[in-house]
């Protein structure tokens, strides 16, 4: 399985306004493409200089459905974004294979 990770760090004016968009729309949208089986939306407990830092982590069960997601969806999904919050957030994106999982 994959974990696809975007941090995001939101300034402190859209914060509260992102957040609802992101559980309204765009987490939504993401999870709509078909890609990923879930997603999480996590606040970064850390200083942040003129903002406040989220995680909004996503699962796909393979490698292929990641690279779909990347192709087919991905470019206008995050378009649509920074059009939203330009110049107001900073994001990067990590892209991981789950090796195990241990639950009890």
């Amino acid at each position: 399985m994959i974990l696809y990770n975007v941090t995001v760090s939101i300034d402190e004016s859209a914060e509260q306004e992102w957040l609802e968009w992101m559980r309204s729309k765009h987490i939504p949208d993401v999870i709509a493409t078909g890609c990923f089986i879930e997603g999480r939306l996590s606040r970064i407990h850390a200083e942040e200089q003129g903002g406040m830092a989220y995680a909004v982590s996503y699962v796909a069960v393979s490698q292929e459905k990641f690279e779909e997601y990347q192709a087919n969806h991905a470019p206008t999904l995050q378009r649509e974004h920074t059009e939203r919050y330009s110049g107001r957030f900073a994001a990067f994106r990590t892209m991981m294979t789950i090796v195990e999982e241990f639950k009890p």
